[in-house]
């Protein structure tokens, strides 16, 4: 399966990150994978946590997975499956977690995705997120990349910065 760029993204905030985020909050549906890309301290884990809070609909704890490595949200469509890798020494290891079986049934959201090396399913979205304006801006450049399909489906969310 070839990915493409598909867009890209400019956020000047944290407002604007959880904006975007619930955006592509609304799009998931169960088998989907979305990998994110980036630097420590790049935001994947701002994005997640306002991505998995849009769901939720209210303010809820969303701590990093770093020690745990996974953390799970039920939800009434799916379950929603957030992986930290970075501490994997194989990619093997992330068939402890189950993570097979989340790709199956569940939205997986995956930190340090090519820690999976080819376990990653190949339709996948990659978001990588880039700081801009030094480490402690709230700027983040966010770039999508896929498949067709998931161009089709990200069609919608525009390209214009929010805040």
């Amino acid at each position: 399966m070839t990915h493409s760029f598909i867009l890209d993204r400019r956020v000047n905030s944290l407002a604007g990150t959880a904006k975007l985020a619930g955006r592509i909050a609304e799009l998931l549906k169960p088998g989907d994978v979305i990998a994110l890309g980036g630097t420590l301290g790049a935001g994947k884990t701002a994005f997640v946590r306002a991505l998995v809070r849009q769901l939720a609909q209210e303010e809820i704890d969303v701590p990093s997975p770093t020690y745990n490595l996974l953390l799970t949200y039920d939800f009434d469509d799916f379950c929603l499956y957030h992986y930290d890798l970075y501490r994997l020494e194989s990619p093997e290891e992330a068939f402890e977690l189950d993570i097979d079986e989340a790709f199956d049934t569940g939205v997986s959201l995956i930190e340090w995705p090519d820690r999976l090396g080819k376990y990653l399913p190949e339709d996948h979205l990659l978001i990588k997120i880039d700081t801009e304006d030094g480490a402690n801006s709230d700027v983040r450049i966010f770039r999508f990349f896929g498949a067709e399909a998931w161009r089709q489906r990200l069609a919608d969310i525009g390209v214009d910065d929010d805040a």
